[in-house]
């Protein structure tokens, strides 16, 4: 009997091991947008003053964030075809930004929480990782992109950005930390958002010409779209991290005024997605009745609602516009119900997989 019940309990473990494997071999690349998620819901609350909250979220990454890293290296040790496959794929290589987003959002978090240190070091590895996708993004799309139209074109390509103006976030504050760089990394941060800004341009032409002028299948509908969304967010936000920032550098004093018109423009422009977004979802979901599953491209829609409270709530800091504060405030109950429904989907959709297995 003994015998059995351990012979059970080694099937039982190989079974769940093979499945976990399979299961790292398939890993969605933009699968750290659920830390990118999970940290700036956690910042919201915490600029916010709900801090026992916030820390949950915070505690949630600090697991999440290590597990994800640990399956994306056993995915580069033991499933590097499939690795290389989405990196070589147009349609999937921009969502390999989410790591660089997830690990400067949880550098914020952790800057928040006095660990400087770890924010230091969390930017350093981000803007590594960044630089090297950045370039290879591109390379990708200019010497392996075999689509004849703008049909590869989609939301998730905005990642891109949002990876580009996190790191000014955490830039901004990590300059603070290095006294003896700090003007050489607020020029950076200068230097990052306008990149930032002017890849936005680039990609959401391109994306509103995909949209605008060709047939739009709701299959097609991907939760990325609302990576439109985020990425004006986050833009504004690094926009009003650079407004209330105190540089002593006279040309970067004398940018201000652009920036701080640019950052309402953006924010603007992000707002004005929002209930175009929501009817793509009403015509996807409840017209074409096409039924709503998880999948992990959700998590890129709960970052942008989160990411949006943010930035209202600090742009009204800069614009010193209280009504902008009041809508930060309350659409962060927009984006928490918005992760525990994600979260919950996720649950249920892992054991339904383990049950199959």
């Amino acid at each position: 009997m003994s015998d059995r019940r351990n012979g059970d309990g080694a099937s039982i473990a190989r079974s769940f091991l093979a499945t976990l494997d399979c299961g790292i071999r398939d890993l969605y690349p933009g699968y750290p947008a659920f830390v990118m998620a999970t940290g700036i819901i956690s910042n919201a609350l915490y600029f916010l003053e709900m801090f026992r909250l916030s820390q949950l979220f915070f505690v949630i990454n600090l697991v999440a964030y290590p597990a994800l890293m640990a399956a994306i290296v056993i995915r580069v040790v033991r499933h590097t075809a499939a690795l290389w496959a989405d990196l070589l794929d147009p349609r999937l290589v921009f969502s390999f930004f989410t790591v660089v987003a997830a690990t400067a959002v949880l550098g914020l978090q952790c800057d928040l929480r006095g660990y400087s240190g770890v924010s230091v070091a969390l930017w350093l590895l981000s803007f590594v990782v960044w630089f090297i996708l950045l370039y290879f993004s591109f390379a990708v799309l200019s010497f392996l992109n075999t689509a004849q139209d703008a049909n590869v074109v989609h939301g998730g390509w905005l990642i891109a950005i949002v990876g580009t103006q996190s790191l000014v976030l955490l830039g901004v504050r990590v300059a603070d930390h290095l006294v003896e760089y700090n003007t050489g990394l607020i020029v950076l941060a200068h230097m990052l958002w306008g990149n930032g800004l002017a890849l936005y341009a680039m990609f959401v032409t391109l994306f509103s010409y995909r949209i605008f002028f060709f047939k739009l299948a709701p299959d097609k509908l991907s939760p990325l779209l609302w990576v439109v969304m985020g990425a004006a967010a986050i833009s504004a936000n690094a926009g009003t991290s650079l407004l209330l920032n105190n540089a002593h550098v006279p040309y970067l004093t004398s940018m201000k005024p652009f920036i701080d018109g640019v950052t309402v423009v953006v924010w603007a422009w992000g707002t004005w997605w929002i209930p175009l977004l929501v009817l793509f979802g009403v015509w996807k979901h409840a017209i074409c009745r096409i039924p709503l599953s998880y999948s992990p491209a959700l998590w890129s829609l709960v970052f942008p609602l989160g990411m949006y409270s943010v930035a209202t709530f600090r742009l009204s800091l800069a614009t010193q516009f209280p009504f902008l504060g009041y809508l930060g405030r309350e659409f962060v109950w927009v984006a928490v119900p918005a992760w525990v429904a994600t979260i919950s989907a996720m649950v249920v959709s892992n054991l339904r997989s383990l049950r199959r297995a």
